[in-house]
């Protein structure tokens, strides 16, 4: 206890600017999911228009176009899920050259002093946050084969299958890729936060007003975006 005290005194601004970062880092993600279901935003506007596609795609016979269409969404997570990769063992070689990141990072001005461990734990963060962005793109990837094969396993139009299995089936393809494209947004929001933590090996100042701008930045192109408008617009709202 008697040492635990010194620590406080000592590292209170990082520990206030970690305790930050995590509320900003979660509480967004709390607050996007709940307010996507009773608030029009980007997730529950594009998850109407998956609904409507699969109901028109239960109307095709050839649905090369519907595949073609996941294919290519799946080629955007997959190059991310890679580049995750890349970044990952960019960041375990800088743990082996902590040293030379500290002498460089000094120069900068307004850059807060930070002892080998302290850039350590920085470096250990934002690996950690790759990984979960990483887990998030590959099991984005994996729901989208699962969307490909509902869609190999949909009704054809001459099976006359009831309006309420139809409406059943596109439903349950649409939650499918409305639950794919969610995993990849949280991967891609992971990437914005993790910029905010650049911030921090400069100032925790800075990272505290990086990590709000963030969230700013999210929820304005989330709820308020021009991009949401059209879509609302063309959904006839």
């Amino acid at each position: 206890m008697s040492s635990f005290i010194p620590f406080l005194q000592d590292n209170w601004l990082n520990l206030l600017a970690l305790v930050w970062f995590l509320l900003c880092f979660k509480g967004y993600m709390y607050y996007s999911r709940k307010r996507s279901y009773d608030t029009a935003c980007l997730a529950s506007m594009l998850h109407m228009y998956r609904k409507e596609w699969m109901l028109r795609m239960l109307t095709r016979d050839v649905r090369i176009a519907d595949t073609t269409a996941i294919a290519n969404l799946e080629r955007g997570v997959s190059f991310f899920a890679s580049t995750t990769m890349l970044i990952l063992a960019g960041l375990m070689t800088i743990l082996g050259s902590t040293q030379q990141a500290i002498d460089v990072v000094a120069d900068i001005p307004f850059a807060f002093p930070a002892t080998r461990g302290e850039w350590e734990l920085k470096i250990l963060l934002m690996i950690s946050l790759f990984v979960y962005a990483f887990f998030k793109f590959t099991w984005s990837l994996r729901q989208y084969g699962f969307v490909s094969i509902m869609i190999g396993g949909a009704p054809l139009p001459e099976e006359h299958v009831s309006q309420q299995q139809a409406d059943a089936h596109a439903n349950r393809v649409a939650k499918m890729t409305s639950m794919a494209a969610n995993n990849f947004n949280l991967g891609l929001r992971t990437y914005y936060f993790c910029m905010a933590i650049l911030g921090w090996f400069i100032n925790p100042w800075i990272f505290m007003i990086l990590t709000a701008g963030v969230v700013y930045i999210l929820y304005r192109r989330e709820f308020k975006s021009s991009t949401l408008k059209t879509l609302m617009m063309s959904a006839g709202e």
